[in-house]
């Protein structure tokens, strides 16, 4: 079972009370404690700078994008492509890690410090990858993200072979939903062509927290399960993200 770290003293802005817009925070600290509390919430990070870098914001999408049961949609190229591949899970966490990082990718926004922080996230059981290796055994495609409970909160992913990123996301729901119950929910943050082909759909912001709240109160599935986290204390900072400002208090 992943250790629950020390408890984050910054105070995370409801995004039920936010405008309309996806950026409802910046400052803070990538803190496992503060990660949680924020998945928890409904943000995710991101920095805002060029590339990914600091200050980090903290988002709730106003259309949010999500893969319930039932709405995965499998090809059948993808079925024969599956074939070529085998599937792992938690195997090579840094490498699936460094590949969604590549800075020739476009939209790169996964720095050192984002690395670090799940990373440190994956020692205590809670951050997770799914690997996709070739048939001589490379990495050639593969996801990481968040577990808490029923909900699957997608990061980033990466193929270096045709279709070896939609077997992640295919190993990724068949785990997640393996049990079939309804409340269970991969978060892919926003949607796009390329997710909306697997069944991603969005939902306003309202109706992804309502499914939150259930998704978190749900059983971890097995798989997420197997690996025996770091025990170590996380130690956080005291100080509050500014309600009204939405930027960490400077003194």
């Amino acid at each position: 079972m992943p250790v629950e770290p020390l408890r984050t003293r910054w105070h995370l802005p409801s995004p039920d009370q936010a405008d309309d817009t996806d950026l409802i925070a910046v400052g803070a600290d990538l803190l496992p404690g503060t990660l949680l509390a924020a998945y928890r919430a409904g943000l995710f990070p991101m920095g805002v700078g060029d590339d990914g870098t600091p200050p980090i914001g903290w988002w709730s999408p106003v259309h949010r994008g999500v893969l319930l049961r039932g709405d995965h949609h499998v090809s059948r190229s993808l079925r024969r492509s599956r074939r070529r591949f085998t599937v792992g899970f938690d195997d090579d966490f840094d490498g699936v890690v460094a590949a969604c990082a590549d800075p020739q990718r476009d939209g790169r926004w996964i720095t050192t410090d984002i690395a670090a922080a799940y990373r440190t996230l994956f020692d205590l059981g809670w951050a997770h990858s799914v690997e996709v290796r070739n048939s001589v055994g490379d990495l050639v495609g593969g996801l990481y993200g968040v577990a808490i409970g029923g909900l699957f909160a997608g990061e980033s992913m990466f193929h270096r072979e045709t279709d070896a990123g939609k077997v992640a996301v295919w190993a990724t729901a068949e785990v997640v939903f393996a049990d079939a119950d309804p409340d269970r929910m991969i978060d892919v943050q926003w949607s796009t062509d390329h997710l909306a082909s697997l069944g991603v759909r969005e939902i306003p912001r309202s109706d992804y927290l309502r499914r939150l709240s259930r998704a978190t109160r749900c059983t971890t599935p097995a798989v997420w399960r197997r690996r025996t986290p770091s025990d170590r204390p996380v130690l956080v900072p005291d100080n509050e993200i500014d309600r009204n400002q939405g930027r960490a208090p400077t003194t």
